[in-house]
């Protein structure tokens, strides 16, 4: 798909997601907690997800018809070469205690891998994209990623497992290295807005374990175009369907997935 059609795309995805997130920003006022359904274990879910995207599947199929789509609550359509990769509410636990940090993600796929992304994060008015070897922006201004090169001058972000807990002994034992090498570490509850702060620098890395294409499907596009190196626990490149996940500022990349290692050896993650 040329460049040219991508960009104009690109600005088609940006004002739907604008669209949508002024849907969601005002349900959020009227929200109770009434309307929390559980679709698992600490898996929540409400109507705005649901109508979120719907909106969302409606505006992009009109902007791509021929594309298929694999949605959060959805699931997905009749597999094709370009496929929508959608999370209406990317933090919905964060929206449904009124914590101001959950986004609208957005990734167009060709054959599994993502040509485009938006992360409209709704609270702070930042929408992150990018378009395959056009470079990342932020409310249209292009960034990058950090330049540290020390793991000691590094800010971390993770998820933690929320019903997964096979490894969680191994997640603590990491926590407590990364406390002691690093700067910090942060939970934001969101993984595709942790992953467009390592795309403007204003973290080191993410990782996390567990996730689901359309958590990271959008990221991982505007993490690469801004300079940063994104992989699965193992240095592979089956981060978005291997549901492991490293997203870096390049320079540390290495460092941080020695570390990792320690603990996540790759036959004791797989047998798992």
């Amino acid at each position: 798909m040329p460049g040219l059609l991508l960009n104009k795309i690109r600005k088609q995805v940006i004002d739907l997601s604008h669209e949508v997130g002024k849907f969601i920003m005002t349900e959020r006022d009227k929200f109770s907690s009434s309307d929390i359904e559980k679709k698992g274990f600490n898996d929540l879910v409400s109507y705005v997800d649901k109508n979120s995207e719907k909106l969302l599947i409606k505006g992009l199929q009109k902007i791509l018809p021929a594309s298929g789509i694999l949605a959060e609550e959805s699931g997905e359509t009749a597999k094709k070469e370009y496929t929508w990769v959608i999370d209406p509410l990317d933090g919905t636990t964060n929206f449904l205690h009124k914590i101001p940090y959950f986004a609208i993600s957005i990734g167009l796929h060709k054959n599994d891998y993502p040509l485009l992304g938006v992360v409209n994060e709704l609270n702070q008015k930042e929408c992150f994209s990018a378009v395959k070897g056009e470079g990342a922006s932020l409310n249209g201004k292009s960034i990058s990623v950090s330049p540290k090169k020390v793991l000691g001058d590094s800010l971390i972000a993770t998820g933690f497992p929320y019903n997964d807990f096979k490894q969680q002994g191994e997640y603590i034992k990491l926590l407590q290295d990364l406390m002691k090498c690093t700067q910090g570490i942060r939970r934001i509850g969101s993984a595709s807005v942790d992953m467009c702060y390592v795309a403007c620098g204003r973290f080191e890395v993410f990782y996390e374990y567990g996730l689901k294409p359309w958590d990271i499907s959008a990221g991982t596009i505007i993490v690469e175009e801004a300079g940063g190196r994104v992989t699965d626990f193992y240095g592979g490149t089956d981060h978005i369907f291997g549901r492991t996940i490293i997203a870096s500022n390049t320079r540390l990349h290495k460092d941080f997935s020695n570390i990792l290692g320690k603990y996540f050896p790759q036959k004791q993650l797989r047998k798992k």
